[in-house]
């Protein structure tokens, strides 16, 4: 939309290109050559062209619906739509076009650059040369594509909500970040919960928050999230989020602010804090992603379950040699798994509902099965 936009776009294109080309992983004349393919613009008109257009803009249902109008009128007949939505519904997003099957979904996951994972979104009206045109291209930038249908988040983010969820459920309880963060880390995680939040934006998780008290009034959550973003602490980009952090650093050091935040959050809510195991943050994380990926099954988003647990591997920083979530439950056995779930349905500071094990487990257990 503005010259200052694209140019520091470019900037920051050349910034990661030079770090390469510094720690000898790409050649002079290859990042030159590379430079050069690319071209920019301030005008939907230069876009007619195109084979595959992948819009990125914010996420918001009305904005994506003023640029696909105009992508609708300027792109050539059989050019592919994308759009990189993380959340938002891909046949709404279709509908504002003429040509339905022709849009698609492709989620990039962040850093772009750097990580492996792309979720293909298959709308209901997605053709099948579009998907199978999608995923290839998805092989030739050396990204690994899973398919996911249709849902607010598809697969790796409406599983990720839950576990957040119970992030929060256990600060309200008697936990810190530090702890929960350092439990789930040394299971294997890349980056716990909160650190994570810290690096994606707390506002992101805020903005969802939002439309959900809109959209599923029903829907449980610990407020201490909400009271952190009103703090303006929305991670590393503003310094300050779960942890403070130093200009210039990633490292988090722990805040005193924080902690007496969610001390006085739960004087407010009459709790009583308790010590809380390492075990117990494990299993409420990972059996969350676990039930909420069996759902996502059964409504036939993910195929199998080892879509979901590439996902989870590639994408979300999962510990390789556990296999994903899915392919750990089975390995627990998931009778194991259902017995803890209806267990932690008993905490009156949870969700209960969330907490029933889902009945594809449930039928699972009682066929002596597991996931795969």
């Amino acid at each position: 939309m503005k010259q200052e936009a694209l140019d520091r776009g470019i900037a920051t294109i050349k910034k990661n290109y030079e770090a390469q080309v510094k720690k000898g992983k790409l050649k002079q004349d290859k990042y030159e050559q590379r430079m050069a393919l690319l071209s920019t613009t301030l005008s939907y008109d230069d876009l007619k062209d195109a084979d595959l257009i992948i819009e990125a803009v914010f996420e918001e249902i009305g904005v994506k619906e003023k640029v696909f109008k105009e992508l609708d009128r300027v792109a050539k007949k059989g050019a592919i739509l994308a759009s990189n939505t993380s959340t938002l519904d891909v046949d709404k997003i279709a509908s504002f076009t003429d040509r339905p099957q022709d849009v698609v979904g492709m989620h990039f996951f962040s850093p772009a650059n750097v990580m492996k994972l792309l979720e293909v979104v298959r709308g209901k009206a997605t053709s099948k040369d579009v998907l199978a045109t999608v995923m290839a291209i998805g092989k030739k930038i050396k990204k690994t594509a899973v398919v996911s249908g249709v849902c607010d988040g598809f697969i790796g983010n409406r599983m990720i909500e839950q576990y957040s969820r119970q992030a929060g459920f256990l600060l309200d309880e008697g936990a810190t970040p530090q702890q929960v963060d350092k439990a789930i880390e040394k299971f294997g995680f890349a980056m716990g919960p909160f650190r994570m939040g810290d690096l994606a934006g707390n506002d992101i998780g805020w903005a969802i928050r939002k439309r959900r008290a809109v959209e599923r009034a029903d829907m449980k959550y610990s407020r201490t999230a909400d009271k952190l973003c009103e703090l303006g602490r929305f991670g590393q980009k503003t310094g300050a989020g779960w942890y403070d952090y130093q200009a210039g650093k990633r490292d988090a050091i722990p805040s005193e602010l924080v902690n007496k935040m969610i001390e006085d959050h739960r004087k407010e809510l009459g709790i009583t804090p308790r010590k809380i195991s390492d075990e117990e943050i494990v299993q409420r994380l990972v059996y969350a992603l676990v039930n909420e990926g069996a759902h996502i099954l059964e409504d036939g988003i993910a195929s199998k379950s080892g879509d979901i647990d590439m996902v989870y591997l590639t994408g979300y920083g999962f510990p390789i040699y556990r296999g994903g979530p899915m392919h750990y439950a089975s390995q627990v056995g998931l009778y194991n798994v259902a017995e803890t779930m209806k267990r932690f349905a008993k905490n009156p500071r949870d969700d209960a509902e969330f907490w029933q094990p889902a009945p594809l487990i449930q039928k699972l257990v009682a066929e002596g099965k597991s996931f795969g």
